[in-house]
Order: structure tokens, then C-alpha cells, then sequence
């Protein structure tokens, strides 16, 4: 059976960067960075990307391209033995991570009703904290949003790489990206803003401690979207033309940027309302930034295009998770890609019923002290991921070793000199790095 590809090199750079760009980054980032010192954060988190993350991007897309298989029959075909029980515990953990990812994309289309409507409008601005505790806390309709948002992913994966992912990729993700520009300019001229940029952008050492580092390293595997499958399986339809290290690059400078935007946008924004920078939480964006567009002209417009566009956003990152699970299945299983996509998507609806409860009527359910939303992004950021990140380490640097420089270029061409520097990262420096992170997250 013909593997699909990707069309063009644009679509495939929107398509991955958007597995990242998202609710990743604009709900999840800015108020981590928040909780966890501002600029040390940041500090942190810009060199876990372009330190490990970078060089783990393109060791995954290598791996992708290499076999043109999804995780389980990557690591079946490189390495064999016992290690496509990696690929399979990749699979297991996307899963995990759409289940409560859906949840709180659920959350945005909300939000993007409640713009239409006018509940979002200035008079109303005072209670956005009781609005979005009555949402969450409610029991049904948030689970609604998330199966709306499930039904709208595996309607996109059913159609393929180049009639499905990319075309929305291309298409959503400009826009995304003009419309946060314009929201954090406007956010940077609010008054107080400068306190936040300056919370923001000026490390405060004295912050710099190990729950920071891990903070900032699990975050890094969750924008990037490392360690489970799905940029190996995004780089299993790549071309034999394309260059793996110059688009990697190109990937993680535009998910990087992002991250930095919406930090701009958010932490300025929420100085100005007069919050402090780990009051919002996770709730951060749906208490601030409406708010900010009713101090615009035409803010109700504003409002209702962005929350439109952060629902695709995070359509972009989604269908990047559901992806590996359908691979596996076709390829593994024989299952059409309709068939997939519908059972993968039914699976991570029912673990999102749960999750979706625990803000409301199971909220005093806990495990190791947590809530099961908490328990399912702890166990994926702060473990799963990370361990997913050394094992692709270790079969790239070690395993493959010299042989992964030479599927970095096109087919038939060589790189330069950096990619023996890329490959001591990947043997060395990541390990030691990821898997210090890990006995943290454990502690």
C-alpha cells in the first residue's frame, strides 16, 4: 500500500509546528511561565528547546522518515526486540493527552459561543472568573464541547495527510499567528503592562530551582509534541527530498516564537488587569483575554475571531495526537483510516468524560494527591514524554549513530560539520539532561 506524503514543505512546516502551536502554547505556556518565575522560566524553557528539543525534533523526524512507519513499526524496524513496546507506550500516552487536551479545547469553543452571543461582552467582564467556574464545573455541557471538538478531529484525520491535516494547517495557521501579533501589541500598551514584561522577560536566578527546570523541560516536551510518536509519524510521510535538520529548525523557531507571543500577550495583560502571575492558572486565558478585547475598538469581533481561531489552533495540535494512533492501526491492524480514526477518537472521548468531572462533581477525587486531569498531565508531560524523548536518544545516537547523519540532508546529499556536534547532543547531552528530569518529575 502507498504511504501518503506531504505536498509541499510549507504544509508539512504548518502542519508540525501547529502540533505544537496551540493550546500548548497559548493556554498552557504562559501561565507555567507565570507559576514558575517569569523569565527564569523562560530562560529554562529556550534552553531545553534549542538545546534538547531541537536535536530530539529531528532525531524523531529521522526515525519517521527513515522506516515510513508509525511508532510501533519505527522502532520494530531499527531496532527490533523488546523496543516497540516503546512506540507503544507513545501511543497509549497521545491518547492520554487528547483526553484532557480535548477538555480544555472544548473549553475554547465554548468561549466562542459565549463571543457570539455577547457573554463575553464589556459589562460582563467583572465576573469572568464566576463564568468560567460555572462552565467548568458544570457537568454536561463541557463534555459536549470536548465530543464536538473529538467528532471535528477524527473528521480531519479521516481524510488524509495532504486533503486533511495540511490543508488545514495551511490554511489556519497564518491567521492564528497575524491575529496573536495584533493582541500583543495591543496587550503591551495596556497600562501596568510593563510590569508584567518585565516579570516576563527579566530572569530572576533566585527562581532557578529543580522544580523550574522540570517545569520547564516537561513543557518543552509538550509544545513540541516529544517523545510520543507524533513527529516520527509526521516525518514517516515526508519526502526523500526534503532536509530534516533545515525544517526541523524551521519548526521549532515558529513554535518558539509563538510561545514568546503569547507570553507577551498573556502575562503583560494579566499585570494590567491587576492579577498576579500564578493567580490564573490554567484558566488564565479564558479570565484574562477577554478583558483585553473588550479595551479594544470592535473587541466583541476581536473576541469572537479569536477564540474561532484558537479552536483551529488547537484542531491543528489534536489531529498531530490522533494521528500516531491511527497510523498504528492502519498499518499495524489493517484498519482503513475512517475506521481508525472513529475508534481511536470514541476511545479518548470516553477517558475524557472523567477527566472532564474532576473539575466539578469528581473535583474531590484525587490520586497521589491530584486530580485526574492532573494525574493525566503530570504522568504525560512530566514522565511519559520525557522517557519517550531519552529512548528516541538512545535508538538514534546509539543504535543508528553515524547513519542518522546521513538521513539528515535530501537523499544523496551530505550536511556540514554541525551535524556531528548534533549527533554528541543526541548521545550525550539529552540522555543525561532528560533523564535527570525524570527523577525529578518521580520525586
Amino acid at each position: 500500500m502507498q504511504r501518503d506524503h506531504w505536498t509541499s514543505r510549507f504544509g508539512f512546516i504548518m502542519a508540525t509546528a501547529g502540533s505544537a502551536v496551540g493550546l500548548g502554547n497559548i493556554w498552557k505556556f504562559p501561565y507555567m511561565a507565570g507559576a514558575h518565575g517569569g523569565g527564569a522560566f523562560l530562560l529554562l524553557y529556550l534552553v531545553c528547546v534549542l538545546g534538547f528539543g531541537l536535536s530530539l525534533v529531528i532525531a524523531e523526524l529521522i526515525m519517521g522518515r527513515m522506516t515510513r512507519r508509525n511508532p510501533v513499526g519505527a522502532y520494530r524496524k531499527i531496532a527490533g526486540g523488546a523496543w516497540p513496546a516503546v512506540g507503544a507506550l507513545g501511543v497509549c500516552t497521545v491518547v492520554i493527552i487528547l483526553s484532557f487536551y480535548c477538555v480544555v479545547a472544548g473549553w475554547t469553543i465554548a468561549y466562542l459561543v459565549y463571543a457570539i452571543d455577547g457573554t463575553l461582552a464589556p459589562a460582563r467582564a467583572g465576573g469572568l472568573d464566576a463564568l468560567f467556574d460555572s462552565l467548568i464545573g458544570s457537568g454536561i455541557m463541557p463534555l459536549v464541547y470536548a465530543f464536538i471538538f473529538v467528532v471535528a478531529t477524527i473528521l480531519i484525520v479521516s481524510r488524509g495527510i495532504g486533503g486533511g491535516i495540511e490543508r488545514a494547517s495551511k490554511l489556519f495557521m497564518p491567521l492564528l499567528i497575524a491575529l496573536l501579533v495584533v493582541l500583543a501589541v495591543r496587550a503591551l500598551t495596556l497600562p501596568g503592562a510593563v510590569d508584567g514584561l518585565r516579570f516576563f522577560l527579566t530572569p530572576d536566578f533566585a527562581a532557578l530551582d529543580g522544580a523550574t527546570a522540570s517545569a520547564a523541560l516537561g513543557q518543552a516536551f509538550f509544545s513540541l509534541s516529544l517523545g510520543i510518536g507524533g513527529l516520527m509519524t509526521y516525518g514517516s510521510y515526508m519526502t526523500a527530498g526534503q532536509h530534516v535538520g533545515r525544517d526541523a529548525l524551521a519548526v521549532v523557531l515558529l513554535d518558539t516564537g509563538i510561545a514568546i507571543l503569547a507570553g507577551l500577550m498573556i502575562i503583560p495583560a494579566m499585570f494590567a488587569a491587576g492579577m498576579t502571575p500564578a493567580e490564573g492558572g490554567p484558566g488564565t486565558t479564558f479570565k484574562v483575554l477577554p478583558a483585553v478585547f473588550a479595551s479594544l475598538p470592535g473587541g466583541h469581533w476581536i473576541a469572537v475571531g479569536f477564540f474561532a481561531l484558537l479552536v483551529l489552533a488547537a484542531l491543528t495540535s489534536s489531529i498531530s495526537m490522533l494521528e500516531p494512533v491511527v497510523a498504528y492501526l492502519v498499518d499495524e491492524r489493517r484498519m482503513s483510516r475512517t475506521t481508525a480514526a472513529w475508534s481511536a477518537g470514541i476511545l479518548c472521548m470516553v477517558l475524557a468524560v472523567p477527566v472532564s468531572l474532576s473539575f466539578g462533581a469528581w473535583q474531590d477525587i484525587t490520586v497521589f494527591g491530584l486530580t485526574l486531569f492532573g494525574l493525566f498531565d503530570t504522568f504525560a508531560s512530566n514522565l511519559s514524554m520525557p522517557f519517550g524523548g531519552l529512548m528516541v536518544a538512545l535508538v538514534v545516537g546509539w543504535i543508528l549513530g553515524p547513519r542518522a547523519i546521513a538521513a539528515i540532508g535530501p537523499e544523496g546529499r551530505t550536511v556540514g560539520r554541525w551535524a556531528g556536534g548534533w549527533l554528541f547532543i543526541v548521545r550525550f547531552i539529552a540522555p543525561i539532561g532528560i533523564a535527570w528530569i525524570l527523577i525529578q518529575g518521580l520525586i
